[in-house]
């Protein structure tokens, strides 16, 4: 747990939340409009309209064919670009901070805390866990070929943001939600367990952990080895062996840093390194 519940913390807790509304509220305002009611005033946006992923997987459609796919909007286009300039300098904080699925993965995870106290998180071995975080890119890779030939969102019959927040409707396949009762039942067991093996747009902001701009950095020197920092680690990240996390899995949540878990101050913080030898800690401590 982090040592201190400030500003950073609950600044975190609120964005995601406000975000998971939002989504939330728009969503069921589509279905009033469907069913002739009266719409709340929050905006009538699809659900594919405010998902960056949907820029991922048009992007071959859009650059041979100059349109987009079927159901995929402008919007998620430009979402998609500012997800990923995001990434660059930060790397996956929309995983972290923002997606609405990864929120509700990380709520009932603290159910399954309050279960299993001491196993949480720990159910699947390393061995099997460290090939299992693989999967995801296989997701990616075929969803957007698959996309890619068959002009149309192959996705969407399993995909789990949108059958969660699209439940009201009769759009939402079976398999999307056998899908997500699969991933609201792991959660009990396994934190962000869609995150961790399956999500096809964390796969690919995971990437920009390799060469974001601003980096989480360790500093070796003033560690005490305490291993707090990955106990709290929602992606089961080996922070304290590491002086710049850039593991594919990082999602930018910051809850390992000194501002919120590391008993040390100057000690885990978001840097940006200028040169080998030169940082600016630009993140508290």
């Amino acid at each position: 747990m982090p040592k201190k519940k400030n500003k950073s913390y609950w600044f975190r807790i609120i964005l995601q939340t406000l975000f998971l509304l939002l989504i939330v509220l728009i969503s069921y305002n589509r279905y009033r409009l469907a069913q002739g009611l009266v719409p709340i005033p929050v905006g009538t946006s699809t659900l594919h309209s405010l998902c960056p992923f949907g820029g991922v997987v048009t992007l071959y459609q859009y650059f041979t064919q100059g349109t987009f796919i079927r159901q995929i909007h402008q919007s998620s286009f430009t979402l998609m670009w500012l997800v990923l300039l995001l990434s660059l300098f930060f790397g996956p904080v929309f995983c972290g901070w923002v997606c609405p699925i990864g929120t509700v993965q990380e709520f009932i995870g603290k159910i399954g805390k309050k279960i299993f106290p001491k196993k949480y998180n720990r159910f699947v071995s390393y061995k099997i866990d460290i090939w299992l975080r693989y999967l995801r890119y296989i997701v990616l890779i075929l969803i957007v070929v698959l996309t890619a030939r068959e002009l149309r969102l192959v996705f969407q019959d399993y995909c789990p943001y949108f059958s969660l927040f699209n439940i009201w409707s009769n759009e939402v396949a079976l398999s999307a939600l056998i899908l997500l009762g699969f991933i609201f039942i792991g959660s009990l067991f396994i934190e962000r367990p869609w995150c961790k093996y399956l999500c096809p747009l964390g796969a690919l902001l995971g990437i920009f952990n390799l060469f974001r701009i601003v980096k989480l950095k360790r500093n070796n020197n003033t560690c005490i080895q305490c291993k707090k920092c990955d106990n709290i680690c929602p992606m089961n990240i080996k922070v304290s062996n590491k002086e710049v996390i850039r593991d594919h899995q990082c999602i930018s949540c910051l809850l390992c840093t000194d501002e919120i878990t590391c008993p040390v101050n100057n000690t885990l913080h978001l840097t940006l390194l200028k040169k080998k030898d030169s940082k600016k800690n630009i993140w508290g401590g």
